[in-house]
């Protein structure tokens, strides 16, 4: 049977944003505890769908911040499989897509290139809210949209990071890289890696946007 491992407890939807833990199996609400909102009949689909993945997660309440940004029909997720470092709100979708991509793609690459298991992936989080990079146009960060992943511990304790193997690794971590790479382009809206420009040389950065499909 398929041990259940448990993401790390890295809650990076900073306070200062107004963002609470929207679990609904806790207390009842109070006055210092915010009711969520019913979700649209997508979001809805969306979570009977990470629930039918055995994938453990948290509601979080719509929020609107500064500048256009949110995060609407947003979690937290809490096991998905493989523990994330630095996992804050995701919209539904995203969560799906990234449950997926880790079962589907992650752990039978680690499989068939190294014999073993990832343990542990690496990001630099998800909602932040600013824009794309030398444009006017918000993030899909923004929007708790997109997920940023540096790098990959194994279970014999070695590091991959997309820094140091899309170009510098050994032929397995070339590999796995790619393979990664070419997984999310099938399952997420837009995919950029070490080759689309020098802002993403150290990361993947995986989104729901409208903008894509789009892999680079």
């Amino acid at each position: 049977m398929r041990s259940r491992l448990l993401i790390l407890p890295v809650f990076v939807l900073l306070s200062a944003c107004g963002m609470i833990d929207g679990r609904t199996d806790g207390p009842r609400p109070s006055q210092n505890v915010e009711r969520l909102s019913p979700p649209s009949a997508d979001t809805r689909q969306c979570l009977a769908n990470l629930q039918r993945q055995d994938v453990r997660f948290r509601r979080l309440p719509d929020r609107h911040f500064s500048n256009g940004c949110r995060a609407i029909g947003a979690v937290q997720l809490v096991e998905v499989g493989t523990p994330t470092r630095n996992l804050g709100a995701m919209t539904c979708p995203l969560a799906e897509r990234y449950a997926r991509w880790t079962r589907e793609v992650l752990q039978p690459s680690a499989r068939e290139h190294f014999g073993q298991q990832v343990t542990l992936v690496e990001t630099f989080g998800t909602y932040g809210c600013r824009n794309i990079a030398g444009t006017g146009r918000l993030s899909e960060h923004g929007k708790a949209n997109a997920i940023d992943i540096s790098a990959f511990r194994l279970a014999d304790g070695r590091r991959i990071t997309v820094l140091g193997g899309w170009n510098n690794g050994d032929r397995r971590e070339r590999a796995f890289l790619r393979d990664l790479h070419r997984g999310a382009c099938e399952r997420f809206e837009i995919v950029l890696g070490p080759e689309a420009n020098a802002a993403h040389r150290d990361h993947f950065h995986f989104d729901m946007g409208s903008r894509g499909p789009y892999c680079r």
